[in-house]
């Protein structure tokens, strides 16, 4: 059975490369990796506020994936990354991704 899954991507632009990175992330980017991966959505976040552990990256993008193993969505990734344009406006060498997998029911609101 497919669990849901969130995957979190922490990354910055290269130094003096802040417009071609978000244009490329907002413009192409996030398009592709739903195109290539199957991923469900995706969503970009930029820090404006913390508490408590430093966040190491300014910039988060959000991807809502489901798999049946808690690892392939990091297999999925790399095995589909010579499929999607490449940037040097990402800094490759400080981003991160982590797969958070649903451990109980979504909560909404009551209305």
């Amino acid at each position: 059975m497919a669990k849901k899954q969130l995957v979190l991507v922490l990354t910055e632009p290269t130094e003096g490369e802040a417009d071609e990175f978000n244009r490329y992330y907002e413009d192409l980017h996030l398009d592709e990796v739903l195109q290539t991966t199957g991923w469900k959505t995706a969503q970009r976040y930029q820090l404006v506020e913390q508490a408590g552990q430093e966040c190491p990256l300014p910039y988060l993008a959000v991807y809502e994936a489901e798999s049946a193993e808690g690892k392939s969505a990091i297999a999925r990734m790399n095995e589909t990354r010579s499929q999607r344009q490449q940037s040097g406006a990402l800094n490759r060498r400080t981003a991160g991704a982590w797969i958070f997998e649903a451990i109980g029911p979504e909560h909404k609101k009551e209305r």
